[in-house]
């Protein structure tokens, strides 16, 4: 059975471009290029996760900020609007959520890979 096991692990492995049964909005996966995917819901299909917050982003009910170092004017947002932040290590997307900025996946609840994605693991250091 281990024998199996490792013989499934090591076979390549390919997304099918529609959503399986087990497919979640957010679910993260590695496609057959060893890129990391997510589902996307609303396009019913897999996107690369910079697409996927891209898209989030513009289709979210709030507004979205763009791209930048710095936030927004705190006094200039509202309650679910996106941001998403550059860090030296990467970008992370950001929604304001109760009166605060929280990491889009922590309001979201997408997969856990998204906390460690580009800047997400040190945007509030």
């Amino acid at each position: 059975m281990k024998y199996l096991l490792a013989l499934l692990i090591s076979l390549p492995f390919h997304l099918p471009a529609v959503q399986t049964a087990n497919s979640e909005n957010g679910e993260v996966k590695i496609d057959g290029k060893s890129k990391l995917v997510s589902w996307d819901e609303n396009l019913q299909r897999w996107l690369d996760l910079d697409s996927f917050w891209q898209n989030y982003a513009q289709n979210n009910n709030g507004h979205h900020w763009g791209k930048s170092e710095k936030y927004p004017p705190y006094s200039d947002v509202s309650e679910l609007d996106t941001f998403l932040v550059q860090l030296p290590s990467g970008d992370c997307l950001m929604q304001f959520f109760h009166s605060r900025w929280r990491r889009a996946n922590d309001v979201r609840r997408w997969d856990e890979i998204f906390n460690t994605y580009g800047g997400c693991s040190e945007v509030f250091e």
